[in-house]
């Protein structure tokens, strides 16, 4: 059967990746297209009722769990590819696509990493403070600071989806130079590590300036995910 060759396992851990990354962020764009917006201009019993109710619970863990087979489907079918058909690590990099590839599962990656240890723990603050107010108990201190930072966090996600979408596209699908060499490599992590890390530093620690009004709006969020996306290209296609 085609199924138990090679191609028919790279084929299945491709479409796993794309049955489970079509719900996570699915799941990304709802909470911030849709539920954030309306929290914004919903009544105070509203919005408990739907933290408290169940529909947030239910709809954070297709969103995590999403996030997770994403995660290791995508790692998986790097790793087959690299050895399978590049020979290893030096192959797979020795080619725009493995750079390509692997530009979009680190943004990925980094996405994962909000989800589980920043989006979801801020999450279940807020779930558990807003049930003991149900209750007739205290609110959470803390719940509104996370709460905050969680949803600064699910921005960040929704402005890295951008370029993360790009370049898983791009590697099968838009022509970019081979790296010219070792210096290329250095640049083009240089690159990487620098656009994850000023996302993350804005995501997790940033609570004023240019990043955080940015991320303030949808429209902010859309364009900043765009501009991203050209830089990181353009620099890329000169490293090469």
């Amino acid at each position: 059967m085609a199924l138990l060759s090679g191609d028919g396992w790279l084929f299945l851990l491709r479409w796993i990746h794309f049955l489970a990354g079509i719900t996570w962020i699915g799941m990304l764009y709802y909470f911030n297209f849709v539920q954030t917006p309306f929290f914004a201009t919903a009544e105070a019993p509203v919005r408990a009722g739907i933290i408290t109710g169940g529909l947030l619970d239910r709809a954070l863990w297709w969103f995590r769990w999403g996030a997770m087979i994403t995660f290791l489907s995508g790692w998986l079918y790097i790793l087959h590819v690299a050895f399978a058909q590049y020979g290893g690590i030096g192959g797979f990099f020795s080619q725009s696509y493995g750079w390509k590839i692997f530009f979009g599962g680190m943004l990925g990656s980094t996405m994962w990493f909000n989800v589980w240890f920043v989006i979801w723990p801020a999450q279940q603050v807020v779930m558990r403070s807003a049930m003991q107010v149900k209750q007739g108990g205290q609110a959470i201190p803390e719940a509104a600071a996370r709460g905050q930072r969680g949803g600064f966090a699910s921005r960040t996600n929704t402005l890295l989806s951008i370029p993360m979408l790009f370049f898983m596209g791009a590697a099968s699908h838009l022509r970019m130079d081979n790296p010219a060499g070792g210096g290329a490599h250095v640049g083009a992590l240089v690159l990487l590590v620098a656009v994850i890390a000023a996302a993350e530093i804005n995501a997790l620690v940033g609570t004023t300036g240019a990043g955080k009004k940015m991320l303030g709006t949808l429209k902010g969020t859309f364009w900043g995910g765009f501009i991203l996306t050209a830089i990181i290209y353009f620099l890329l296609e000169a490293i090469f």
